[in-house]
């Protein structure tokens, strides 16, 4: 059994994602789960090999000596993984897939020969809290028991197949011939609880596998991208977090926005600047029952006083979320600092602000009640926007380098001042409408006299900057102007010629020096792909389809094998970068696809 290829994290595009709506693990084409949390999405992660080394956990599943797979698929529209290779002895199929839980949460990995005989083996290496904590393992009548601290896991390995300890890890060897199918069942509990339930991974398939089909069966989405948007969505569905609702930015922390870079991040928590534009993508790809989850989670988290509103929040609601430095990794292929936790979380942005009014109307036109207890804590944020959107702030993209005034973050006040007096006037409850009638003047009046460049004839980032941004891409789609007025139009060919990288586009522009930007931090980045689906939704609204069609293709095309797209993409080396999957990126997929479907008449 020797000839073991070495392990080493695969490039960000190698991972596939599955999942059971608490918690996402990442497969690598080499049949290495490399990413795992458990048991929620933020929980401290027991398998963390991506950002570091073979010692910080993985779970890997192959036959002995190969390296990646020949060929692998999503089963049908679900999260169900088959993974096959074809050995000089035969075929085999690994099907991974996480049951959708009831309370235990488990990660099924199901071997099956297809032809001949191939040598198999599967190494765990557990550690618990981020790579830190090697485990005690025992052995009981049908597990291997893993435990340390809260922690405990379960590996129920098959009768007849040899597994024993080695090199700090579990291992298991045995040969598996046609027709022969080989399950093993990864469960985790709370370390005080002294038993698993029994479990049959054969039934929990064809039930995974039904629930997913299921549910895609519902979208409304019937265009010319359908593949594309039903993958997106149901990636979607899969970063929810089925308890409270909230959805997950991405399952990962901290892969880089540039290699070796320090623009690494952690997204496992929940943005409300995703709000409205998720809720939009749910509502059109016709699942309301996760829309109205979502509004209920969103309810929920910005409860109590307005001027305490964050940006992003946990999975159930949680404020606290500090940010700290895990020095024990090396980073993802050396890009450090891997963070937990994430410090945007006390800065002001005031864009927030529109982006719940803008969640609470959209709710509003699909039909959900505006209850008076909601009206009343809309009516307190609207407050706080009265009284505070003439600050600076950190803006829709987080800077660390100052607050400044933002367009964006002004155009999105004047967003919640619209949808405000729309709200109140459609459903007649109580509201200073005169007030907030003239707030949106005022907002309006302010962006047009200091966020539009007379020279350039464009919106820049900033107040008495000259610096496009792709968050000016939001002036035509929020309503703020028509998409069809001059400065407009000139901004969405600004921002599709001056912040062009390699047919895709960057958020903003930054020096091609290493030296600190812009935005406080070191070194570049690689184009920012939710803004290239933006500036594909503006270019049909500018009346230019035939170039938003061709924007979107390359776009969709940086997605793996799978279709799943990551925060970011470099075009010179043609790799994904950043966390991934990114439902930010998902979510400006499925809106741009409803815009060129329906200027093309397929939806």
């Amino acid at each position: 059994m020797g000839g073991e290829p070495t392990h080493m994290a695969g490039r960000i595009e190698d991972y596939a994602l599955i999942g059971d709506l608490g918690t996402a693990a990442l497969v690598g084409r080499d049949g290495s789960v490399d990413w795992l949390c458990l048991p929620r999405f933020d929980s401290p992660a027991c398998f963390a090999g991506l950002l570091g080394e073979d010692r910080h956990g993985h779970w890997r599943l192959a036959p002995v000596g190969a390296r990646d797979c020949t060929s692998r698929r999503y089963r049908g529209d679900t999260l169900v993984l088959e993974s096959r290779w074809e050995t000089p002895d035969g075929a085999v199929l690994v099907t991974d897939f996480m049951p959708h839980r009831d309370r235990t949460p488990r990660l099924i990995r199901i071997v099956e020969g297809l032809r001949g005989s191939v040598e198999m083996r599967a190494e765990l290496r557990l550690r618990f809290n981020y790579g830190r904590i090697m485990p005690w393992v025992r052995r009981t009548e049908r597990h291997r028991v893993a435990v340390a601290g809260p922690d405990s896991a379960w590996l129920r390995v098959p009768a007849g197949v040899h597994t024993y300890g080695a090199d700090e890890c579990t291992r298991s060897d045995f040969t598996v011939g046609a027709g022969e199918r080989i399950p093993f069942v990864l469960s985790w509990q709370p370390s005080h609880q002294q038993s698993t339930s029994r479990f049959d991974p054969e039934a929990a398939l064809r039930q995974t596998e039904e629930r997913w089909e299921g549910w895609a069966a519902n979208c409304g989405y019937q265009g010319r991208w359908r593949a594309s948007v039903l993958r997106s969505l149901l990636t979607l569905k899969a970063l929810a977090y089925a308890p409270t609702g909230g959805i997950v930015a991405a399952p990962t922390t901290s892969l880089p926005e540039r290699i070796g870079g320090e623009r690494n991040w952690d997204y496992r928590f929940c943005w409300l600047r995703d709000s409205s534009m998720t809720l939009s993508a749910l509502l059109r790809g016709g699942f309301r029952e996760e829309a109205t989850a979502w509004h209920k989670w969103l309810l929920r988290a910005i409860a109590g006083d307005p001027g305490k509103l964050q940006s992003l929040y946990g999975l159930a609601g949680e404020r606290v979320l500090t940010e700290t430095v895990a020095d024990w990794f090396s980073g993802y292929q050396g890009s450090s600092p891997v963070r937990i936790g994430n410090a945007a979380v006390d800065q002001l942005q005031l864009d927030v602000y529109g982006e719940v009014a803008d969640t609470l109307y959209l709710a509003l036109l699909a039909g959900v009640p505006m209850e008076r207890q909601v009206w009343s804590l809309f009516r307190s944020l609207m407050s706080f926007v009265e009284q505070h959107w003439q600050q600076p702030d950190e803006g829709l993209w987080e800077v660390r380098a100052g607050r400044r005034h933002y367009v964006h973050s002004k155009v999105m006040c004047w967003v919640a001042a619209d949808r405000a007096v729309r709200m109140a006037e459609a459903t007649g409850l109580p509201a200073p409408l005169g007030r907030w009638r003239a707030l949106r003047d005022a907002v309006h009046a302010d962006v047009c006299a200091h966020g539009y460049d007379a020279g350039l004839g464009v919106f820049v980032q900033h107040y008495g900057g000259r610096e496009l941004d792709a968050a000016t891409l939001f002036i035509a789609k929020t309503g703020f102007l028509p998409p069809d007025d001059p400065r407009v139009v000139r901004t969405v060919e600004a921002v599709f010629s001056g912040l062009d990288h390699g047919g895709q586009v960057r958020r903003y522009a930054l020096s091609p020096d290493a030296g600190a930007q812009c935005d406080g931090l070191r070194g570049g980045e690689g184009a920012f792909l939710a803004c290239s689906f933006w500036l594909a939704e503006a270019l049909v609204a500018i009346g230019r389809p035939e170039e938003a069609g061709d924007l979107f293709a390359r776009t969709v095309a940086t997605g793996n094998d799978l279709g799943l797209l990551s925060e970011q993409w470099d075009p010179v080396t043609q790799r994904q970068l950043g966390n991934t999957p990114q439902a930010f990126t998902h979510v400006a997929l499925i809106n741009a696809a409803f815009a060129l479907s329906a200027g093309d008449g397929s939806q």
